[in-house]
């Protein structure tokens, strides 16, 4: 697996007797957003030090445009790491903040003015340039820390949860923002988060990672729609899962009912099996033709705006199923908790993994 700027080649990293990452091989290609995801202790921010130089590799190897970087340290690699905390200096203005890299770097005046100013213009910050950290928002203060990790143009800037700070309204505004700014200056991105809806929103391609291993690597479109395994479908967003036996046609739900889908390679008849669907491909009340179909209670709702979630217990799983019901089909048909209603979805939009 060669051919990107960096390319990580069976890197493991040992703690005593702890594997943090274990035998993980990816190519992060020229120009990408590319985001590392998984749940706490999943083994991303010890890769992303290890990228860094922060942390040396127990096996394998790191590879910056084709060199081994594994041992390199950190002031020596073309890689910047910005820090969730964003570690601006607070007795400096926000000029003298991006500046101080190309400083420490000793260029001459004139580049380091010239440098400083495009990153001002590109970040949207140069009416803010004497501005000191304490009189930003926080939105301010992240693209000051992007400018100043961005002005010495590494070929590789590593985030470490860079939204994280942020509420919620602001981090939806700076997730474009910092895609816009990725697609400006042409640099590959490696973002570490664990906010599922951050990595589908920015990245070009996402890595999902579980007990320092890899178990996925492909497009936001690709792991969302076709997840590898049940982790990562449940991780990944919403799903509803149903346990049962594999057979030719589906799932056998443990009430005895079909969960009519493709069974992939892998999974033999009469193995334990998970049936998957996402809530937003089952429909209320559906047509006569729909392969999967079954009846339930509402045992609540709720209201989220853009959507209406119905949570419908069923006889096919122990939890109730979630629903999402535009909101103008949940203006035309009023539900209510404590409804009977038909829920139904395409054997297409069935997913199996193994139990």
């Amino acid at each position: 697996m060669t051919g990107g700027v960096l390319d990580i080649e069976g890197v493991t990293k040992n703690f005593g007797r702890l594997t943090a990452v274990d035998d993980v091989s990816l190519s992060i290609r020229e120009n990408e957003f590319f985001a590392l995801l998984g749940p706490s202790g999943c083994g991303k921010t010890t890769l992303l030090r290890m990228l860094a130089g922060f942390e040396m590799p127990s096996g394998g190897k790191i590879l910056l445009d084709g060199a081994d970087v594994s041992r390199v340290p950190p002031n020596r690699r073309p890689v910047n790491l910005m820090f969730q905390s964003y570690a601006l200096f607070p007795h400096m203005s926000v000029r003298a903040n991006i500046a101080y890299g190309l400083e420490m770097e000793r260029r001459p005046s004139a580049e380091i003015r010239s440098r400083v100013d495009e990153m001002l213009a590109t970040t949207q910050l140069a009416a803010l340039a004497d501005r000191k950290p304490d009189q930003l928002s926080g939105g301010q203060k992240q693209r000051v820390a992007l400018a100043r990790a961005l002005v010495k143009r590494p070929r590789v800037l590593l985030l470490d949860e860079p939204l994280g700070a942020l509420d919620k309204k602001l981090r939806g505004e700076m997730q474009i923002e910092l895609k816009r700014l990725q697609d400006e200056v042409g640099i590959t991105f490696i973002v570490v988060t664990h906010d599922q809806e951050e990595a589908l929103v920015m990245a070009d391609r996402m890595a999902v990672l579980r007990d320092g291993r890899l178990l996925q690597c492909d497009t936001p479109h690709e792991v969302y729609e076709r997840p590898a395994d049940a982790f990562v479908a449940g991780f990944i967003g919403v799903m509803n899962f149903c346990a049962g036996s594999a057979v030719a046609e589906g799932v056998r739900a443990s009430d005895g009912s079909l969960v009519a889908g493709t069974l992939p390679q892998g999974i033999a008849a009469g193995a334990p099996a998970l049936a998957a669907v996402r809530p937003e491909r089952i429909v209320l009340f559906p047509a006569a033709g729909a392969a999967n179909r079954t009846s339930g209670t509402v045992e609540a709702l709720a209201y989220h705006g853009l959507d209406l979630q119905v949570h419908v217990r069923t006889p096919l799983a122990d939890k109730p199923f979630l629903v999402r019901m535009t909101a103008d089909a949940a203006d035309s048909r009023s539900i209510r908790t404590g409804d009977t209603v038909e829920i139904g979805w395409s054997a297409a939009d069935t997913r199996i993994f193994k139990s």
